[in-house]
């Protein structure tokens, strides 16, 4: 398993429209392609601001390249993508993985 980690940060003032953006056209495709995410969190106001960070888990790089380029390929998403690229300055995709000691355990 993997967890691809993305931080966006937007322009100063358009974190709300990004938001409803995001719920009306953005979220209904990530969704059904990507599956629910592991979080989604929006930045508070200590650290950098206008930003928020999505987690979304794939059961390897194989099924996350699959995946993103369903997406991409997508035209509601394309559509969606070029509604929300004036509103970015930044983003920032990390991919995390398990250390062996950890991968196999179940919660007690």
């Amino acid at each position: 398993m993997i967890v691809d980690h993305r931080t966006y940060g937007f322009r100063p003032g358009h974190m709300k429209a990004f938001l409803e953006l995001y719920e009306r056209e953005g979220y209904p495709i990530q969704s059904r392609i990507l599956g629910e995410p592991v979080g989604w969190y929006v930045c508070t106001d200590i650290g950098p601001l206008n930003q928020l960070v999505h987690l979304w888990q794939y059961e390897s790089f194989e099924d996350r390249a699959r995946r993103r380029a369903e997406l991409a390929a997508d035209p509601g998403w394309q559509a969606y993508v070029q509604k929300l690229q004036p509103m970015l300055v930044s983003q920032e995709t990390k991919i995390l993985t398990q250390p062996a000691f950890i991968r196999g355990r179940r919660a007690a």
